[in-house]
């Protein structure tokens, strides 16, 4: 993205996309440039086959304190019903294109990750945290719905109902240690050892195929909500004779067989 703002840095390797925050003065608060700027670039990965994992992290001591507060105490929202309801698309579209887009995403998430901040977690496929991490939905502290940018329909999925009632109607934070209990995260742990594990964790994703690791992914989003067993086979079957017709599928045979690192014909590649 050559218009991208210094609130957020991007780093492309390997099939690898690294997104860092980077507005540590503010506790990555989300400004407009920095909410058009993630907006933009997951609505572009949908497209690209050459991005095959994502890792998010954040500069300083937050994750991300949600939207920031300052700059709409400075340049308010656009008080017609129309401005402000471009303005929340914004934010929640962000949140939109994080599940629509076929790369895993994995957030490392240190500090504070408060409102959009939670959301932006919440919407990655695993979150890794350290222990002074905590989450809230802070929009009901606000004078605002506690329910807010897809807050009220990953963390009951994740925790469920009555769990997830008790922090949006109070806006109370999830600690660390509370986040594994619930599952809500995979690791606690210092913060050097959480960008290990995330490596670990892309070199394990990148060893599977290109096609088979994006259909994980969906499938996995789409069966939340099916509505019931056989829908959910039909879909894995779906895609298990897809991922058969792909010229891949017999290099990742062979690289398990023969004890190697796959060389997948699109590595590489961009739709």
């Amino acid at each position: 993205m050559s218009d991208l703002p210094p609130s957020l840095k991007i780093e492309e390797s390997g099939g690898v996309a690294r997104l860092t925050l980077a507005r540590p003065d503010a506790l990555n608060a989300l400004d407009r440039p920095l909410i058009q700027a993630l907006r933009s670039y997951f609505n572009e990965l949908y497209y690209r086959r050459d991005i095959r994992v994502v890792v998010m992290a954040a500069e300083g001591r937050a994750f991300c304190a949600g939207l920031d507060l300052k700059e709409q105490a400075q340049t308010p929202i656009n008080p017609r019903v129309g401005g402000a309801l471009d303005e929340q698309r914004a934010v929640r579209d962000i949140m939109v294109a994080m599940r629509r887009c076929p790369q895993p995403i994995i957030s490392i998430v240190q500090g504070s990750a408060s409102g959009g901040g939670f959301a932006i977690a919440l919407a990655s496929d695993i979150r890794l945290l350290t222990p002074d991490a905590r989450m809230n939905a802070a929009f009901i502290k606000l004078g605002l719905s506690g329910c807010d940018v897809g807050v009220s329909y990953f963390l009951p999925r994740m925790v469920g109902a009555s769990v997830a009632a008790e922090y949006l109607l109070t806006g109370r934070f999830i600690d660390a240690e509370r986040a594994r209990e619930l599952g809500l995260t995979s690791l606690v742990a210092p913060l050097e050892q959480l960008h290990d594990h995330a490596e670990g964790l892309v070199a394990d994703m990148l060893r599977a195929t290109p096609l088979g690791l994006r259909l994980t992914k969906e499938a996995l989003g789409l069966a939340i909500d099916a509505q019931s067993l056989e829908a959910v086979v039909a879909l894995e079957d779906r895609n298990q004779i897809l991922c058969i017709q792909d010229d891949d599928f017999r290099e990742g045979v062979s690289a398990f067989l023969e004890k190697r690192e796959p060389r997948y014909s699109s590595d590489g590649e961009q739709s």
